[in-house]
């Protein structure tokens, strides 16, 4: 018997989604999801949990997505970042989704280890512990050790798993259809996409080797650190559903008791946790995404200097070059109360429509931040600006980019983090020189000139072709043959531009090119070329047109 209703084709499928509605209606849910009132007939026959009755909607939903196991887990913890769709009670609770089950038998986890291996765990591991040392959803870990002696921890996927998150990959993705279909702002909400987000983030997740390698980047990134430590992976015993990693020791960062006892500086500490956050946005653009308090721990051996000791890496972020350097000048910004910069760099990354006037968005910007600005800056939080601030485009039905709100989250739990341990930190005073530091390494003179050396091979290959493809365009340009390819109504206004606006185009072209000969001929000039001031005279010569031709062509 087949039963197909868009992605459902089974019984068993059928089945999944009335223990959804069952879940739903035992947490009484039917005050959030509209489509709980569908199964409202089936109330009387559905008895409430005990404690429903004394938790607010929010931490109804956060237990009912926890029950309904890691898809719906991870549903939560990525619409908690939509706080354009959310009430504030609930995106908050869901921030705190825990993915907390009991553990499997150890026998099956064996059982797994031997087949991924295809070797018995004798001839791979000198000692393996049956019992796991934490159980998840999607995975559990327990302590071995290596045959040369090396301790360490083998993580392994719950046996199934892909296939219970497969079939509840379809539930989602039928609901999606459905929202599609019927909301009148699916443009805003994009459902579809927005369970794509989570198709693609379970999936990861799923496959160990890929946290293995995200977790060996990471480790690079701070070799020699004395502030993060990250386990070393062991890709000789790993495999997609097993990874085995070096096995550390710490305190939990949320056991603050334990924290105390061992003397622990918790000011350093919260303001290492900041700069660590920065360091990884912005200096490697690779960043722990998952930073809650069960995947930190804290090496207490030198109290006043404590260690972080990172694990989980299966959510890792990623922004493209634009999103980085616009988003360091944005924090930027904000340090200095810059308004008018904050609006123009929104305009800039295209995190707004174009047509949006520059001093409204700027008096927008203004009506967000300076309630924040007005209070002690101890007290102010850099991801809820944040947070308004990408509401903004929100507002004007512009959609930002997933890595973003991923970033903005990760923001919030690692502010939250550091406020723990430190309440009366000031995040924007630690915050702002590392910024500022890293700024100027990424985007100063000297990367700027690491970026001509790097590229320079590539401009001396495709030099000889510049003479000729000048001579071209000049000879269109004073013949009036060049011509624009305009598609934008807007844009296409500029095809009818004057003469003087053509030979600035011809000016900024000829001082460029000129400009890059001048450069060439200072790396690699012959020696017998005469020289002024330790530099050839024909890059002088060059350099000075180049001048010339920017000065002659410069907007009057």
């Amino acid at each position: 018997m087949s039963l197909r209703t868009g992605g459902l084709t089974s019984l068993r499928a059928l089945w999944r989604v009335l223990r959804i509605a069952r879940i739903a209606l035992r947490w009484r849910l039917q005050d959030i999801t509209p489509a709980a009132v569908f199964f409202l007939p089936l109330t009387w026959f559905v008895p409430e949990a005990s404690e429903a009755q004394d938790l607010s909607r929010g931490a109804r939903l956060r237990r009912a997505l926890e029950e309904l196991g890691p898809l719906f887990v991870k549903f939560g913890q990525i619409l908690s970042t939509r706080r354009d769709l959310l009430p504030a009670d609930l995106a908050d609770e869901l921030a705190h989704l825990q993915d907390r089950v009991a553990p499997f038998p150890g026998e099956l986890a064996i059982a797994t280890i031997e087949k991924a291996l295809a070797g018995t765990m004798a001839e791979h591991y000198l000692s393996f512990e049956v019992k796991p040392l934490a159980s998840a959803s999607i995975a559990q870990v327990h302590a071995a050790q290596l045959p040369d002696g090396r301790e360490v921890v083998i993580k392994v996927l719950r046996p199934g798993i892909g296939a219970q998150i497969r079939q509840d990959l379809e539930v989602l993705k039928l609901a999606a259809r459905i929202a599609d279909s019927r909301l009148p702002d699916r443009e805003r909400i994009r459902p579809i996409a927005f369970v794509a987000e989570i198709e693609r983030a379970v999936t990861e997740e799923l496959d160990l080797l890929r946290e293995g390698a995200n977790g060996s980047l990471l480790r690079r990134n701070f070799t020699g650190s004395a502030v993060l430590k990250v386990p070393e992976m062991h890709f000789s015993h790993s495999k997609t559903n097993i990874l085995t990693m070096e096995r550390v020791y710490g305190i939990p960062l949320n056991d603050i008791d334990g924290l105390k006892a061992a003397g622990l500086n918790f000011e350093t500490l919260a303001r290492t946790s900041i700069q660590l956050f920065f360091t990884q946005v912005f200096r490697d653009n690779f960043f722990h995404a998952d930073l809650h308090h069960g995947n930190l721990l804290v090496n207490a051996k030198d109290p006043e200097n404590p260690q972080v000791i990172a694990l989980d890496f299966g959510i890792m972020g990623q922004l493209s070059t634009t999103d980085q350097r616009y988003l360091a000048e944005n924090f930027a910004a904000m340090f200095n109360q810059d308004y008018r910069r904050i609006a123009e760099l929104h305009l800039e990354a295209g995190w707004m429509p174009p047509h949006i006037r520059i001093d409204e968005l700027e008096g927008a910007v203004r009506t967000i931040c300076e309630p924040y600005f007005t209070r002690p800056l101890s007290e102010v939080s850099l991801g809820e600006v944040l947070m308004k601030l990408f509401q903004l485009g929100h507002r004007y039905e512009l959609i930002i980019q997933p890595q973003l709100l991923l970033l903005q989250k990760t923001l919030l739990a690692v502010e939250g983090v550091a406020r723990t341990l430190w309440p009366q930190l000031d995040i924007w005073a630690v915050a702002k020189p590392v910024l500022i530091e890293i700024m100027a390494e990424r985007y100063g003179f000297r990367s700027a000139l690491k970026e001509v050396q790097t590229r320079l091979p590539s401009w001396i290959q495709n030099s000889p072709e510049m003479p000729r493809l000048l001579f071209d365009y000049l000879k269109q340009a004073t013949s009036g043959a060049a011509r624009l390819n305009m598609r934008s109504a807007d844009i296409k206004e500029l095809v009818e531009v004057s003469r003087s606006g053509q030979r600035q185009v011809v000016l900024a072209i000829f001082g460029m090119t000129c400009a890059i000969i001048a450069i060439l001929f200072i790396l690699f000039g012959p020696a017998s070329l005469g020289r002024w001031w330790n530099m050839p005279i024909l890059s002088w010569g060059f350099a000075g047109a180049a001048v010339f031709a920017f000065w002659r062509g410069w907007p009057k």
